[in-house]
């Protein structure tokens, strides 16, 4: 890995944990909200639920992105696509 991706993937990171980070701070707020407002943890568009349902979910695709699909994936896949292609010649 060069330096310059290695950079872009560190910048990534910090971005999804910044976002986690958030996310979770956001979460509790509403979720403490909720359970001093009503005593328990209802579900409501306007009590932010379905924004966090959400948020959640778009976290959730850019953890697969970053962990699962990354540059050693997608250049250990462009590898072997382009070893399958290679056919000898014949003179």
């Amino acid at each position: 890995m060069d330096y310059n991706s290695a950079y872009e993937r560190v910048s990534q990171l910090k971005k999804f944990y910044k976002s986690l980070l958030w996310f979770g701070i956001v979460a509790g707020i509403i979720f403490f909200d909720d359970i001093f407002e009503n005593g328990r943890i209802g579900f409501s568009l306007f009590d932010g639920s379905v924004i966090l349902v959400i948020w959640g979910i778009i976290l959730t695709v850019k953890a697969v992105k970053l962990f699962l699909f990354d540059t050693e994936w997608e250049n250990d896949i462009i590898e072997k696509e382009m070893k399958k292609d290679k056919k000898n010649i014949d003179f």
